[in-house]
């Protein structure tokens, strides 16, 4: 079986945030950047399929511009066997990386493609439910346990009501959850030997679909700084100030 996964470049986890100075955006320039941490459980589901024996061929697939080739230099040295960057050097919204992504299931031919359940410079939570419409595949979200026996694929999900069981047929689409697993660390040797892998690189214009924006960015602000709190001498004087000071009582 053929695996598909998708990953993203964005500003590491450990970094503070900072705005433009004009409003744009957020400040990528001269900021660490790293895969995105649900693409890494993405990542890891899929080679934990290979070790045992389920997945025969992992591709790793991004877009973005050429500073992407880091991100899936990092995959080649998890253990994908191959990676295809889709090089666009403009911000692309889900709706765009999710048609990209369906030429690419269509060329590449995986039964499972596995993505992460959201990004962490957007969160918008999108692209895998929208691939899957598109593919007309069957699809598991905010997986946190994944179990594939044959054709079949049983999936627990994470829901505000608590943990939900499905059950599916290959092809489908599956969006990882941090907690289905713990993303390996490159070693040394597989990172050194990563840089010297071929890459493949294609234009996204050569796909020949719609890739304009939907939204129009008007602002991006920093949010205001919290108060610091206050520490109250009883329950009496508490509720003074939540009817008094705060008005919610």
């Amino acid at each position: 079986m053929k695996v598909l996964v998708a990953v993203k470049r964005v500003v590491d986890y450990n970094v503070r945030i900072r705005v433009k100075s004009d409003e744009s955006g957020v400040e990528t320039s001269n900021v660490v950047m790293s895969m995105n941490p649900f693409d890494e459980n993405a990542l890891e589901e899929a080679l934990r399929l290979k070790q045992e024996g389920i997945a025969s061929e992992i591709i790793a697939v991004s877009i973005g511009d050429d500073s992407t080739q880091d991100t899936l230099r990092k995959a080649l040295a998890m253990g994908a066997d191959k990676a295809t960057l889709v090089k666009s050097d403009e911000t692309l919204e889900p709706l765009a990386i999710a048609k990209l992504l369906t030429k690419i299931v269509e060329q590449e031919g995986p039964e499972l493609v596995i993505l992460g359940k959201q990004a962490i410079d957007d969160d918008s939570n999108q692209t895998g439910q929208m691939l899957a419409a598109m593919l007309n595949w069957p699809q598991g979200t905010f997986a946190s346990k994944v179990d594939v026996n044959g054709q079949d694929v049983t999936l627990t999900r994470e829901t505000d009501a608590g943990l939900e069981t499905i059950e599916m047929s290959l092809p489908a689409v599956i969006t990882t959850d941090l907690r289905l697993n713990e993303p390996r660390l490159p070693k040394l040797p597989d990172i050194m030997k990563a840089k010297k892998k071929p890459l493949d690189v294609v234009e996204a214009s050569e796909f020949g679909v719609d890739l304009a924006a939907r939204l129009n960015v008007v602002k991006v602000t920093t949010p205001p700084e919290r108060k610091a709190g206050i520490i109250v001498a009883n329950a009496a004087e508490l509720v003074d100030k939540l009817k008094n000071e705060a008005g919610v009582l």
